[in-house]
């Protein structure tokens, strides 16, 4: 459909003569940089070993509190916080460098902590558990005997840190030999390199030759020439008590003990008898030394030969010729813990021993009895192990989120899986037009019922939908679509379960977790981690590069740190002062954790997406940390969601204010960070709540059922254009509402005897015509979101009419005009609307139309007012929305001709 707009003497060309300035100056900016870099000289080789050192050199000063616009009363108390937070956290990163050395190896904990298979053919395990004495690995490879891999207290078994150390050495098999001290294995292929006849002295050799300089490595093949020089210069050059080829000589003497006047001087060199007579101490060498210095040894820097140390790389390349694969190490050994094995650690503590799952643990399953829980030792054969087939989609310009839940995917009442949802749902998403997956309840949970936020196990994958290979499988297909994949992360507060989670690891002294009133919270039940000690920072960092490095995860969304920000767990009345965030109540602790975990994941891979939930609106959510922020990339707004169910439950559709419907959206679109809005997500029809189909149904029900039907599926479609195009900067639908879904979500509990009824998706429904044709509306508003991008545009919402009267919004938005008309029973047929530029305008999209559900009252042909003015009329019938696009502009001298 076309729509013609009128042209005038008041054209508004700023917008695009600005347009082609702005690319005309981007070419001549782009031809000046390639010219700039072209004139600048070569990096030094320094410089290309260590860039990550030299960026931080050349990083902004940081500006504790940048993001603050306005200085006055009201926010002064807010800055002197953020400076005192930026103290903090400057300390916290001393600390953290002081042990670890940089953030990112102080993030790699699983690369020590938990349980690895060392390259020295054994298997290596680290947990710490400062409140335990004594701590044993038991599990299927030792009978569970607690006393078979002990450790005890002190410098073997246990570290000044409380950090524990087990070591079960991989069985020789029978008729083997024993491998040379220096042999290494590298599990993760079958051969390697040193698979060969290794001639280890002539590898020696090899490394020797490329790593020094011709005579660089004199001294260490033969000393005597530098010992002599150096005796020499304190002795003086005629004194030759040392000499170079008589050895035996030199110990004769040192081991010397005769009485100065019995000595017979004949035995010595000449010269030595009369030195000794001169010196006030016999066998003392005299040494001249300037009083007013100290007697240190002055070091000299030289440059050139810094830059060629920096720039030297150890011969590790030749030493990887002696490393061997998986196949030599299986024909040379039994595995000390074979793949698939349950463990558990033992802990005995001041209130007694303990059994716990290893809080490193990568894969957790329940004991057959069902009453215990155990880690599995995971290290499958090589065919067995996930190959990657994709690499990571770059990140897109908008992002279009799809929520799901693996569990609950499939139709039949149970627990679907990871490859099933891989081959039945992601095609399905790719489809809908959406370009992120993001999974809920991926981390380890034993309460099913919790819908995966009471996590037991970090770094587990949830056994119930699969093993880690199968997660994997999932990213791996996901990537292959061209879908992002993020994950929701729950590191606000931990389950309360003491055999499997981390409550009570290591007894009363519970390590990982606040004691007392503060390490429980206020709603939920759960317990909450300590942020401000070193080993629950390491594991909650080393978890964040976990699920990227091993799962290849894209992003994250933090859920509700708002029960971080604060001691109170967010859930205190807000009135709106900025000193609510900044008073006795603020968790300092968890805002370094938040900062140093964003600092993390974009220094890891600038492509990593972060998400913020967080209902309290902290300032600086989304602000770079260096301006005193978090660094989060997008902050999730429930207000969209929040007041459209309330309108909708609370309020008559003839009663709604449009005005103050435009002004809640425009307030979040025009916040300083980037907003993730929805209209529903899992929370909102979770255990009592409704879908927003199913709320709606209920809303009209006093009408006839077509009519209600046809009411409700054209609110539905409003609600999701409005919301997206106008309330932020990023969109998210549950799972299954994008066709209307009209069941709640509840998992299976003791409330409903532990029935799967709500918890699954009907995707039978899309058989049916209305819900459908949802389907068919929600897939062409991402076709064009997706080719037109109005959810990540930054150009202004302009000639913004709202009405109240007539129930109309109408704006224009980067040559995209967005016209809605809520009246239940008035259509406004010639609508004036002004426009930026005179032209044709074609509909891009019509809620109206038949094919999506609607009654198709849309005129073909749009009438123009007058030829010089700025105006475009248009027809809205009720209840639906139009989306124009501006397709060519008219020329005003040849529009009036």
């Amino acid at each position: 459909m076309v729509v013609d707009g009128g042209s005038g003497g008041r054209r508004n060309k700023a917008r695009y003569v600005d347009k082609n300035v702005g690319s005309s100056s981007s070419n001549r900016s782009s031809g000046a940089a390639k010219q700039q870099q072209q004139q600048q000289p070569a990096k030094s080789k320094a410089e290309q070993r260590f860039p990550r050192q030299q960026q931080q050199q050349q990083r902004q000063v940081p500006n504790p509190a940048g993001f603050v616009k306005k200085v006055d009363r009201s926010t002064d108390k807010l800055v002197r916080f953020l400076y005192q937070r930026f103290k903090a956290l400057k300390d916290a990163r001393n600390s953290l460098c002081d042990r670890d050395g940089f953030l990112e190896q102080h993030a790699s904990g699983y690369d020590i902590l938990g349980m690895r298979h060392h390259f020295f053919h054994y298997v290596e395990y680290f947990e710490w558990a400062p409140g335990a004495t004594s701590c044993s690995l038991i599990g299927d490879f030792n009978n569970w005997d607690c006393t078979k891999n002990r450790a005890e207290k002190g410098y073997f078994g246990r570290d000044d840190y409380g950090t524990w150390r087990i070591t079960v050495e991989d069985k020789l098999r029978e008729g083997q030999e024993k491998d040379p001290h220096w042999q290494e294995y590298n599990y993760s292929v079958e051969y390697d390199r040193g698979d060969g006849d290794i001639d280890i002295e002539a590898l020696y050799q090899k490394m020797e030759d490329e790593y020094w300089e011709p005579g660089e490595d004199q001294y260490l093949k033969d000393t005597r020439p530098f010992e002599e020089a150096l005796f020499k210069s304190i002795f003086g050059e005629n004194f030759g008590c040392i000499k170079v080829g008589k050895e035996e000589e030199v110990n004769e003497l040192a081991y010397n003990t005769e009485d100065e006047e019995t000595m017979d001087y004949s035995k010595f060199p000449p010269g030595y008898e009369e030195w000794v007579k001169k010196t006030d101490q016999a066998h003392l060498p005299p040494l001249k030394q300037d009083p007013t210095r100290y007697s240190e040894p002055t070091v000299v820097d030289d440059p050139v030969w810094r830059e060629r140390v920096l720039a030297k790389k150890p011969p590790l390349p030749i030493w990887e010729y002696t490393v061997k694969g998986f196949k030599a190490w299986e024909k040379k050994y039994l595995p000390a813990i074979p793949h698939g094995s349950r463990v558990r650690v033992y802990f005995k503590t001041p209130e007694g021993p303990v059994e716990r799952v290893p809080a490193w643990a990568k894969y957790v399953l329940p004991d057959p009895d069902g009453k215990m829980w155990s880690a599995v030792y995971w290290e499958p054969p090589i065919q067995e192990r996930h190959q990657w087939q994709h690499e990571r989609p770059k990140p897109p310009k908008s992002l279009r989120i799809y929520e799901c839940h693996v569990g609950m995917s499939s139709e039949e009442a149970g627990i679907s899986t990871f490859k099933r949802f891989s081959q039945e749902v992601l095609p399905h998403v790719k489809k809908c037009g959406y370009n992120v997956v993001q999974l809920m309840g991926v981390q380890e949970h034993v309460d099913y019922s919790s819908v995966g936020y009471k996590v037991t196990n970090q770094f587990a994958v949830s056994s119930r939908f699969g093993t880690p290979e199968d997660f994997k499988f999932l990213v791996d297909t996901a990537h292959g679509l061209g879908l992002l994949v993020f994950m929701d992360i729950v590191h606000s507060h931990v389950a309360p379960d003491e055999v499997c989670g981390l409550a009570m690891f290591d007894g009363a002294n519970d390590c990982f977790l606040h004691v007392g009133k503060r390490g429980h919270h206020k709603r939920w039940g759960t317990r909450l981690f300590k942020y401000g000690e070193h080993e629950v920072k390491r594991f909650l960092l080393s978890n964040l590069k976990w699920w990227v490095e091993e799962y290849r995860i894209d992003g994250f969304y933090f859920h509700s740190v708002g029960s971080m920000l604060y001691t109170h767990n967010g859930f205190a009345k807000f009135t709106g002062s900025l000193d609510e965030y900044c008073n006795q109540y603020v968790n300092v602790d968890a805002h370094i954790y938040l900062i140093l975990a964003n600092e993390l994941l974009h220094n890891l891979t600038p492509r990593i997406i972060t998400i913020a939930e967080d209902a309290t609106l902290f300032p600086g959510l989304c602000a770079p940390h260096e301006q005193g922020g978090f660094g989060f990339d997008y902050y999730v707004s429930t207000a969209p969601s929040d007041m459209w169910l309330y309108l909708i439950e609370k309020v008559p559709l003839e009663e709604w204010s449009v005005k103050q419907i435009a002004e809640s959206l425009l307030k979040i679109s025009n916040s300083d960070g980037k907003a993730l809005v929805y209209v529903e997500n899992h929370s909102q029809s979770i255990s009592g709540g409704k879908s927003l189909f199913q709320a709606l149904i209920e809303k009209n029900v006093e009408y006839p059922d077509a009519v209600n039907m046809l009411r409700s599926v054209s609110m539905i479609k409003m609600i999701k254009l409005l919301t997206a195009s106008l309330g932020g900067s990023a969109y998210l639908t549950f799972m299954g509402n994008e066709f209307g879904h009209t069941e709640r979500v509840e998992f299976p509990r003791v409330t409903n005897n532990f029935s799967y009824e709500f918890a699954r998706r009907r995707w039978s429904l899309l058989d049916d015509k209305w819900h459908a044709k949802l389907a068919e509306f929600d897939n062409a508003l991402m076709a064009i979101e997706q080719k037109y991008l109005f959810l990540s545009s930054n150009a202004p919402v302009t000639n913004l009419q709202v009405d109240d009267l007539s129930k109309t919004i109408v704006f224009t938005q980067d040559n995209l005009i967005f016209a809605y008309n809520f009246h239940p029973r008035k259509s406004a047929d010639e609508y004036e609307i002004l426009v930026d530029e005179p032209g044709r305008y074609e509909l891009l999209l019509d809620t109206d139309d038949v094919k999506y559900g609607g009654m198709g009252r849309l005129k073909t042909k749009q009438k123009r007012i007058n030829v010089f003015s700025m105006k475009l009329s248009l027809t809205l019938p009720q209840l639906s929305a139009q989306v124009y696009r501006l397709a060519k502009i008219w020329d005003a001298a040849v529009s009036v001709m």
